[in-house]
């Protein structure tokens, strides 16, 4: 049976909606640039939180990361958190209930801060993140940028922690 054979008996019976070109910003417009509109809205200026996030993002710890941009970890804390990084708070979900309730006024600051567990650091970061959404134009950018940094087949050089385990790819024999 041959391809026309089976294809015979097809017909189109709907169209397709022309959604436009899908783009992908590899622009070379530094991630500094590309936040530099939302500074006023962000922690620290534009420069720092471009320093931050490209800390971060290649594995270091929040506290590192600030170091590197000339931050406070609670400040990195926050900036990371306004640019739409998961994870930074440090408080479980839960534990986060208890920062709600405590904002709705339905439990006293000392009674939460001893439900939540941690400290007045923790207690006042859950607070930030609760009351504070990630920007959304900044988390594009900065998803834009991080998708542009590591091109697809790139390697990790010689900081590839298994780059010596094979030397070939005779070595699977």
């Amino acid at each position: 049976m041959t391809l026309s054979e089976i294809a015979a008996g097809l017909e189109v019976t709907a169209s397709q909606q022309d959604r436009g070109v899908a783009v992908a910003d590899d622009t070379d417009t530094p991630l500094a640039d590309r936040l530099r509109a939302h500074e006023d809205d962000l922690p620290c200026t534009a420069a720092a939180t471009a320093t931050l996030v490209d800390a971060y993002t290649t594995g270091r710890s929040v506290a590192d990361a600030a170091d590197e941009a000339g931050l406070t970890p609670m400040i990195a804390a926050k900036t990371l958190h306004r640019c739409g990084v998961s994870g930074v708070c440090p408080l479980a979900p839960t534990r986060r209930e208890v920062v709600r309730n405590w904002l709705d006024g339905r439990t006293s600051r000392s009674e939460a801060v001893t439900l939540a567990g941690g400290d007045d650091a923790d207690f006042a970061l859950a607070t930030y993140v609760e009351t504070h959404d990630p920007l959304p134009e900044v988390a594009n950018a900065v998803e834009a940028g991080l998708a542009g940094s590591s091109p697809l087949g790139g390697h990790l050089g010689d900081a590839d922690p298994l780059g010596d385990a094979l030397d070939a790819p005779d070595g699977l024999r």
